[in-house]
């Protein structure tokens, strides 16, 4: 069984301000409530090829897995799949301009779980929804509390 889960926020920051931060992964464990460390197998900065190792705790386990990133578009669109971990995922950003000063952001998580974790797939599904929402909520939260463009 697959696990697709699309989530999306609007943030009150210009698009290039949103798309950098969310594009580093050392700013990961600060917006994203599970990963608690990024560890770069490749030279920053963040590129097409780029591989960066994440150790997370997600429904009580812990989780290390390697993202390479796929696609990379500067303020448009971020593509990483992992390379190892506990199963095929692929993590897409988006971002569109919804005015000069916000910006939408959309967060795609989608892959195949295995094993167990198939079976686990309808829970696993809910509970990236609401971890999606929470992390998106915290990275709004962060950017609009940034000082103002100069």
């Amino acid at each position: 069984m697959k696990v697709d889960v699309t989530t999306e926020i609007l943030i009150d920051r210009p698009l290039s301000e949103v798309s950098a931060y969310a594009t580093d992964p050392d700013n990961a464990p600060r917006w994203y409530a599970n990963i608690r460390s990024v560890d770069w197998k490749t030279e920053p900065p963040a590129q097409r090829g780029s591989l960066v190792a994440f150790v997370a705790q997600f429904l009580g386990k812990r989780l290390a897995y390697t993202y390479e990133i796929a696609e990379h578009s500067p303020g448009r669109r971020l593509v990483m799949r992992t390379q190892e971990g506990p199963f095929p995922m692929e993590t897409t950003y988006t971002w569109a301009e919804d005015s000069p000063t916000t910006t939408r952001m959309t967060l795609r998580n989608a892959g195949e779980p295995a094993g167990f974790s198939a079976v686990a797939a309808p829970v696993m599904s809910r509970a990236i929804r609401r971890a999606n929402r929470k992390d998106l909520a915290n990275l709004k939260a962060i950017l609009e509390r940034a000082q103002p463009s100069p």
